[in-house]
């Protein structure tokens, strides 16, 4: 087998999608007994550049408030978003106030929001 080089690399992740990416992370820390932890800098008072890297939000949860007049629909896109049985969904939905998705991209997390509003239920964005 060929070595790839990082460009290599980094054109095949470029092809994935989030979740193929997250299930390889998992993978990859399995096989080699590693985190793929982000490493955490000391650093002095925050200068204005930090302030406004801390202000923009990269991940977001999507957070069902309600499951409306149309129960049954909600669970359904509730399952399609998440890998959740008929129960787990169904619990979920009736325990609302409940996150359905946590720490997603910013363009999952809307696409979740319109599908979970589409079929009836109220959802809230952080």
């Amino acid at each position: 087998m060929a070595k790839l080089s990082q460009e290599e690399l980094l054109a095949q992740f470029e092809n994935l999608t989030l979740i193929e990416l997250s299930e390889f992370v998992k993978a990859f820390e399995e096989k080699f007994d590693v985190t793929a932890a982000a490493a955490v800098a000391v650093a002095g008072p925050a200068g204005p550049a930090a302030v406004e890297a801390a202000e923009e939000q990269d991940e977001f949860d999507v957070i069902l408030t309600g499951a409306g007049e149309k129960k049954i629909q909600v669970i359904k896109v509730v399952r399609e978003l998440t890998s959740l049985g008929l129960k787990e969904a169904k619990d979920l939905v009736d325990g609302a106030p409940k996150p359905v998705l946590e720490k997603v991209a910013k363009e999952a997390a809307e696409k979740a929001a319109e599908s979970l509003k589409g079929a009836g239920a109220s959802v809230e964005v952080k």
